[in-house]
């Protein structure tokens, strides 16, 4: 998100913009996965909209976005009982529509259309051009392992999770201002199990599992869990989505995939009351999922050397901070010089 925004941005500014994305698809952690039993939703299950210039976004994108009736999300404690803290209920939750990967996917469709969309071009190395001693190159690896340099750019644009950012620079040997400012960013791994029952299709059969959509949890292994048959556009098929709590990711993060699945499915039943076997399961590892420590600032940017970094990790955790940091950055770039090549890793 914070990379389409940006360029997105750059582009009606009137700038030159190569969008250059190490995956096949655009999402991000607005990951879609399709399964015999509909889709899930393996990151970003929903987003709420709290910024006049997030709102302007989407206002072109209503049949898109279509609100999921939580009527709140449930709290609960270890056992899966409702706390009497449960939140009444409060903003709206969105969904994008048939999944949340279609919302990137969606706003990234100029870019692509006007082929400054580069799909599996993982940027390994930033370089000062030989040629244009003030321009920037940039080398990318494919999956099967070719090698292209692009070049020309008066701008590098980074939206990538601090961590990653910050290794970009250090294996290219750049030291700009700001890059040691991005390991005081803490980002938590998330472990996300997904489960498919093609047994139970709602509404036909309402018995399995509990009546609520989606809670966040105090057992000591799951932070969130949703109903992804609930959400609008969706399969009827009954799947859950469950997300494992940051501290605990952290601590199983070498863990073999096994191991957890047996851990975070035993979880999912003490929970949810749900004995049933899945008749699909799959289990995804986000190495950099929550934020845990922001950067306390909307983006970073060295106008003298040409070089930004965007992401959601400036502001917080939630879409919406993403999109704004992108936003923010490509203002800030904008500013700085007449339109002219960028390119947004």
């Amino acid at each position: 998100m914070a990379g389409i925004s940006c360029a997105r941005a750059l582009m009606q500014a009137g700038h030159q913009v190569s969008c250059f994305e190490a995956h096949g698809q655009t999402g991000g952690r607005t990951l879609t996965l399709d399964s015999p039993c509909g889709s899930f939703d393996a990151g970003a299950q929903y987003f709420t909209v709290r910024q006049a210039r997030f709102q302007q976004a989407l206002d072109g994108l209503s049949d898109l976005c279509r609100p999921w009736s939580v009527s709140s999300v449930r709290v609960l404690d270890a056992q899966g009982q409702a706390s009497a803290a449960s939140p009444p209920p409060g903003e709206t939750h969105w969904v994008a529509s048939p999944g949340m990967q279609s919302l990137v996917q969606a706003l990234a469709a100029p870019l692509q259309q006007h082929g400054q969309l580069h799909l599996h071009s993982r940027v390994t190395r930033i370089a000062r051009d030989p040629i244009q001693a003030q321009a920037w190159q940039l080398h990318c690896q494919s999956p099967d392992g070719g090698h292209q340099v692009h070049a020309g750019f008066d701008a590098v644009l980074l939206a990538l999770p601090a961590p990653q950012a910050q290794a970009l620079l250090t294996d290219s040997a750049i030291d700009c201002p700001w890059r040691d400012a991005l390991a005081a960013v803490d980002i938590a791994p998330c472990w996300t199990l997904l489960l498919g029952f093609a047994q139970a299709v709602r509404p036909g059969l309402t018995t399995l599992g509990p009546q609520w959509n989606a809670a966040r949890s105090t057992h000591h292994r799951i932070a969130w869990l949703a109903r992804e048959s609930s959400k609008p556009g969706r399969s009827q098929v009954e799947r859950w989505t469950v997300q494992a709590n940051p501290a605990w990711s952290q601590k199983h993060r070498n863990d073999s995939p096994e191991r957890v699945q047996a851990k975070l499915s035993k979880a999912f039943t003490e929970v949810t009351g749900i004995h049933a076997q899945p008749s699909h399961v799959q289990l995804h590892l986000w190495q950099q999922a929550q934020t845990q420590t922001p950067l306390g600032q909307a983006f970073v940017w060295d106008a003298s050397a040409g070089l930004g970094a965007c992401g959601d990790w400036c502001l917080g955790y939630r879409l919406e901070d993403a999109f704004i940091s992108g936003l923010d950055l490509a203002q800030a770039a904008a500013l700085s010089a007449t339109p002219t090549p960028a390119a947004m890793a």
